[in-house]
């Protein structure tokens, strides 16, 4: 661990030198490639730098230790500093454990209603306003891009774009299977029903990333579905591409103009090309891997929303809150430090 970390250290170093030169500064994208990788690696580079300063800290006052004047002081300060090595080395293994490349990415996430008819519309509903007003709480820009609704107030599918730091690291672990045990607000003799809706969580992609032929296109408008009045488009403003190779259908209606509705849309076609290919990726990782939280499986349950119980119960790690109704209002953060937490631990188990 500590060659690769000299080996951080002396890139860092170079990375220094190089984002100074006034010949790579011209160059505005090689300038910037460096830069990011100058970020990357900061915090690594530090925590080292501290981890060294701790070890001669801990030298010299084992010096100290022959004073006998300052023995005892020194005695003191010296238990104290090895005390905090253990937590610096611990902290140095999880800063080397490789990021995920997406992670400082802008989100598209996308819910559906799944099983239990207008209830999982409705639920599909809360979760919107979850993720909402989460996103409030981080200062991020919160954009609907695709948006069905029904009569009741539910949502059969919306599409969002989330924008802002870090926002994909934050979400990426919501993507799955949520189950919500609720009396309804439909039911009226006051049974609790189980419904489910779905959430996918998807990278913000360059079209660097993700080549698209034009030929591969099947590109259809449409009027404007809405709740009524200014909502509804009277031109077919709406537009649905069709990427004929893999079948997937992308469809985008809230900007009043074509040209802005399919640059939405392409965004979404790239983001859900990227995840199919992700997909296989992780699919063969996930073979080599003992434990893993797992991000991206539609199919799996990840998540219980139990209401008469004030409980959420994330089934990946086995964590329960009993704080529904702070969690609903988009207090998601301890939830997502806790799955942030167990997949680093699972990575730094299979490095």
């Amino acid at each position: 661990m500590f060659d690769k970390l000299e080996n951080v250290e002396k890139r860092y170093e170079e990375l220094n030198e190089k984002v100074s030169d006034p010949e790579v500064i011209a160059n505005q994208t090689e300038w910037k490639k460096l830069m990011k990788e100058h970020s990357d690696i900061q915090d690594i580079v530090e925590k080292y730098r501290e981890y060294k300063k701790t070890l001669q800290t801990i030298e010299e006052l084992k010096e100290m230790l022959n004073d006998k004047e300052m023995h005892d002081l020194a005695q003191a300060e010296l238990e104290e500093t090895k005390d905090r090595l253990p937590k610096i080395e611990e902290e140095l293994k999880f800063l080397l454990v490789p990021k995920d490349p997406n992670d400082d990415k802008n989100v598209i996430m996308e819910i559906r209603g799944g099983a239990g008819g207008e209830e999982s519309s409705l639920f599909a509903a809360d979760l919107f306003r979850m993720y909402s007003m989460y996103a409030e709480k981080k200062r991020w820009k919160l954009e609907v891009m695709n948006i069905n609704e029904t009569e009741l107030g539910g949502i059969k599918e919306v599409t969002l774009m989330i924008t802002g730091k870090g926002a994909y690291s934050r979400l990426k672990f919501e993507s799955g299977v949520h189950r919500v045990q609720r009396v309804p607000e439909t039911e009226t003799s006051g049974r609790i029903h189980t419904s489910t809706a779905t959430v996918a969580v998807l990278p913000e992609v360059d079209d660097v990333e993700i080549e698209i032929n034009p030929n591969d296109l099947k590109v259809d408008t449409f009027r404007s579905s809405g709740a009524g009045g200014q909502h509804v488009n009277k031109t077919e403003s709406a537009i649905r591409i069709t990427h004929i190779p893999t079948g997937v259908v992308v469809e985008c209606q809230t900007e009043r103009s074509q040209i802005q509705n399919r640059e939405s849309a392409m965004k979404m076609l790239r983001s859900k090309l990227y995840e199919a290919e992700l997909e296989k990726q992780n699919s063969e990782l996930a073979a080599t891997r003992k434990t893993q939280v797992g991000s991206g499986d539609r199919s799996e349950k990840i998540r219980t929303y139990n209401f008469p119980q004030g409980r959420i119960t994330d089934h990946r790690i086995g964590l329960s809150m009993f704080q529904v109704d702070e969690f609903m209002n988009g207090g998601l953060d301890e939830m997502i430090d806790a799955l942030n937490a167990a997949d680093q631990a699972a990575k730094l188990t299979n490095e």
